[in-house]
């Protein structure tokens, strides 16, 4: 299918991969596995052709079909859901276009009985076989049923693509991809933004495509579920097994101890006769004995052991000063959008250096109680911050905060003080910016490397109390490490929001699970809660309740039910983070008006921006309670 033979890429003399050779053949679904910088989205764009390598050489099938999902999506403006998605279907849609054409000049003409008309008739028929062997007639359909499995619902079928944030515009790409019935294909991150039904679909789908699969991710169940091959890129070298990620880790441990243990042999063996060869050169008559030992020691073939890239971020989180005993007690928190609630009548006590896990469904507030606790968005209720307590916070989406236009060192420069900005490159050399890296723009980097500025810039402020919104997202499987074991010396309180079980595992000792507008607290580890739960893994947390909904239900009402719900919880989240920029927006134009009127009146357009601003927040309080009604309807 595709071959690829002594590929090497450098970058500035030095060599990413060098001669690195494997073959790709149907059914193969590698996982693509490597730190951050190891070259492994390098890869994918040089085998999408995006990319020319150094030297090497890639041989593939004739009309080898291949089809690459970045990171980065770029959309034509003004399409819908639909119109975008049916661009997969380039032939289709070149026929269609054809069509119509000979239609029309059908339609036109009136000599019936002319040469012209005849072939144009003939040339109707050809075209119209044509379309139905490309599928013309059941494409519509695929793509509705690949946008559904993907958690679109049909009123977004007709919505334009602009209108949707940048996760659910990489849906939309993937669905494209889906559809192209390509011989392989390339995804870089599938699932970064994608739920847990949506993830469990692709799975399902992964598993019974045809042509070969090449993935990128730091998603070790999703990795296992799917993959059937592991191909690690390490110190410009690959490991290649026919196994799933945590089946290979396995072989290539017990591979480098194999090593390790005959390296260790044939040195006892190469000493035994360089002693042999100085014990006989001081003899004559021995001489010829000496020469032919360094001979055969000449013709030894040395034993290598597998060398491991083990550099990894260094992060310690250190704690500012010592808090009160108590450092935030919540009485009675209610946050309404419009006259209905998400949640209602929390009441929270969080103790000095506690460990505690937001856990539950998407849409059930964890991530809203977040934001209160950081004073983010506004609420009914009381909350108090204990003594001395200062809060840092990781939001979930935190990269995009990063202003694209700067460079990664005056990132951390326009972030630092007096007292910090002279160790700024000490910090980012320990998140692995190092040397010309810290001069790259933020626009340029990758997700992960996002992710370890914005976590690098958290240093630079002081805290006793940690809270992190899904802190994993983007990191590679090392820097996750890194980031539990900083986490687990982290001497402060933390409030850790994650659905990653084996990343919470050891990390907190009480759990908060968000079900129904409350919150229930279990005292114990995630295991602990799991066991108590009954459940097996943290999907099931995300999905069980679901599936109970209506057993008597056939399995396509309940494949559709599930989607209808996630569908509805998405577009709930969407609209309550609208509503919370135009909440801030509003109260810092008050707050405005109230200090300084005459030069605030004075601005043009002023106030008739922000009556405008008004009048979208009471239309968003509305499209709330539309949906949530819609929720609580399917719910029932």
């Amino acid at each position: 299918m595709l071959n690829i033979h002594n590929l090497s890429v450098s970058f500035g003399g030095e060599y990413l991969f060098e001669e690195i050779t494997f073959r790709l053949g149907a059914g193969d679904r590698v996982g693509l596995i490597g730190k951050n910088g190891a070259g492994k989205s390098t890869m994918l764009k040089i085998l999408a052709k995006e990319m020319e390598p150094d030297s090497g050489q890639i041989a593939a099938d004739k009309d080898l079909k291949i089809g690459f999902l970045k990171q980065d999506i770029d959309f034509v403006e003004g399409r819908t859901v639909l119109n975008e998605s049916y661009q997969a279907f380039e032939e289709i849609k070149r026929l269609e276009k054809k069509l119509e054409e000979i239609n029309h000049q059908l339609a036109e003409r009136t000599d019936y009985e002319s040469e012209i008309y005849h072939q144009l008739m003939v040339d109707l028929n050809d075209v119209q076989h044509q379309y139905e062997i490309h599928g013309g007639y059941n494409y519509q359909g695929e793509t509705e049923r690949i946008l559904q499995g993907l958690g679109f619902q049909r009123e977004d079928f007709n919505k334009l693509t602009d209108t949707f944030s940048g996760g659910w515009r990489m849906r939309i790409e993937l669905a494209k991809l889906l559809l192209q019935q390509n011989d392989i294909l390339l995804l870089d991150e599938p699932t970064n933004h994608l739920d847990i039904e949506s993830i469990i679909w692709l799975e399902s789908f992964l598993n019974n495509y045809p042509g070969a699969v090449v993935i990128v991710s730091h998603d070790k169940m999703f990795l296992d579920n799917v993959t059937n091959r592991t191909i690690e890129i390490s110190l410009g070298r690959i490991y290649d097994f026919n196994k799933p990620y945590s089946q290979y880790l396995v072989l290539r441990q017990e591979l480098r101890e194999q090593q390790l243990a005959s390296q260790k042999n044939q040195e006892k063996q190469i000493q035994q006769t360089e002693k042999l060869i100085e014990k006989f050169r001081a003899k004559a008559s021995k001489a010829s004995m000496a020469q032919s030992l360094i001979k055969k020691l000449d013709k030894i073939d040395r034993i290598e052991v597998d060398e491991d890239d083990n550099s990894v971020m260094k992060l310690k989180f250190p704690v500012s000063v010592v808090p009160g005993k108590v450092v935030i007690e919540a009485h009675k928190i209610t946050k309404n959008y419009g006259n209905k609630n998400v949640l209602r009548n929390i009441d929270l006590l969080i103790e000095r250096d506690s460990k505690t896990a937001f856990v539950g469904q998407n849409g059930q507030g964890k991530s809203t109680l977040a934001k209160i606790i950081v004073g983010e968005i506004e609420y009914e209720g009381k909350l108090k911050l204990g003594h001395n307590v200062q809060i840092g916070y990781f939001a979930q989406n935190q990269a995009e905060y990063l202003d694209g236009s700067k460079t990664v060192l005056d990132t951390m420069i326009d972030a630092a003080n007096e007292k910090n900005r002279s160790k700024v490159r000490d910090i980012l050399g320990s998140f692995l910016f190092r040397g010309e890296e810290v001069d790259k723009y933020v626009r340029v980097l990758s997700g992960g490397e996002r992710n370890r500025l914005a976590l690098a810039k958290m240093l630079l402020q002081p805290f006793n109390v940690l809270v992190m919104d899904e802190p994993t997202n983007h990191l590679d499987i090392k820097s996750k490490n890194v980031l539990k074991d900083a986490l687990k010396s982290f001497e402060g309180t933390l409030i850790l929001v994650s659905h990653d079980r084996d990343f919470l595992q050891g990390l907190t000792n009480k759990v908060y699970e968000f079900k129904d507008h409350k919150i229930k607290e279990y005292l114990g580890d995630i295991d602990f809660y799991l066991e108590q739960r009954k459940l097996t893994d943290m999907r099931e947390v995300e999905k069980r309740d679901v599936e109970k909904q209506a057993p008597k239900e056939t399995n396509r009402q309940s494949y559709e039910n599930q989607k209808k719900l996630k569908s509805l919880n998405n577009k709930l989240s969407n609209i309550e983070s609208k509503i919370t920029r135009l909440e801030k927006e509003l109260k810092e134009a008050d707050v405005e008006l109230a200090t300084n009127y005459e030069k605030t009146i004075g601005q043009k357009d002023y106030l008739k921006k922000y009556n405008l601003k008004k009048k979208d927040l009471e239309k968003l309080m509305k499209d709330w309670e539309e949906v949530q009604e819609d929720l609580m309807e399917q719910e029932n």
